[in-house]
C-alpha cells in the first residue's frame, strides 16, 4: 500500500520508469506497468499515456491501445495536447489501422505538421502514395506548411507507389513553394523514384 505522504514521490518514480522502459526498448513491459500503476490508484498523466501508446504501437497491442484511447477521451486530454493526439495516430498506424489513424487525426482539436507527417510516413510505409498526397493537400488547406521531413515522407510514398511524375513535380517546387532546399535524403529518395521507374537518367536532366 502507498501512503499519502509518499504518493507524489512514487508517482514521479513510476512516470520516470515509463520513459526509461520505452527508451530502453523494453516496450513489452509498458502495458503491464501501466496496469500496475492504475491498480495502485495512481492517475496517469499525458506523458505516461504517450509512452504507453508508443509501446502499444511497437508491439501491435491494439486492444491495449484502444483502452488507452478511451481513457484519454474520457479525461478530455486531447483538447489541449497535440503530442498525445499524435501518439494515438502513431499507435493506430503502427498497428496497421491507417483509416482509424486518419480519423483520429481529423477529429483532433489541434493538428500540427508533426501529426500530419506521422500519418504520411505511415502511408509511405504501406506504399499508399495517393493517400500521402491527399494528406499533403489537406494539411495545406488548413494552413499548415510541410517541413523537410513531411516532404521526404511524401516523396518516399510516391517512390514506393510508382508515382514518378508526382514525385518529380513535388521535388521541383520544394525550394520555390516551400522554401525547403533538398538535402541528401531527398536526393536519395529521387534516385529510388527514377530507379523504380526505369528512368534513372532523368535524375541528371
Amino acid at each position: 500500500m502507498i501512503y499519502p505522504q509518499h504518493i507524489y514521490k512514487y508517482y514521479f518514480i513510476v512516470r520516470s520508469l515509463f520513459s526509461y522502459i520505452y527508451t530502453k526498448h523494453d516496450k513489452y513491459d509498458a502495458p503491464d506497468s501501466f496496469k500496475r500503476m492504475q491498480n495502485e490508484g495512481l492517475s496517469p498523466d499525458a506523458i505516461t499515456f504517450i509512452c504507453t501508446l508508443k509501446a502499444c504501437g511497437g508491439m501491435g497491442a491494439i486492444d491495449n491501445g484502444k483502452q488507452i484511447h478511451d481513457e484519454v477521451v474520457k479525461r478530455k486530454l486531447l483538447e489541449k495536447n497535440v503530442v498525445l493526439g499524435t501518439g494515438l495516430v502513431h499507435m493506430y498506424a503502427r498497428c496497421g489501422m491507417l483509416e482509424k489513424a486518419r480519423k483520429v487525426l481529423e477529429e483532433l482539436h489541434l493538428r500540427d505538421v508533426i501529426a500530419w507527417s506521422t500519418l504520411i510516413a505511415s502511408y509511405a510505409q504501406q506504399r499508399q502514395g495517393h493517400e500521402a498526397l491527399k494528406c499533403l493537400k489537406h494539411m495545406e488547406s488548413e494552413g499548415i506548411s510541410p517541413d523537410n521531413i513531411t516532404l521526404l515522407c511524401v516523396l518516399s510514398a510516391c517512390a514506393h507507389s510508382g508515382l514518378v511524375n508526382d514525385a518529380k513535380m513535388l521535388f521541383e517546387i520544394m525550394a520555390t513553394k516551400y522554401c525547403i532546399f533538398p538535402n541528401l535524403k531527398h536526393l536519395n529518395c529521387m534516385v529510388v523514384v527514377f530507379g523504380c521507374g526505369g528512368n534513372l537518367i532523368r535524375l541528371f536532366q
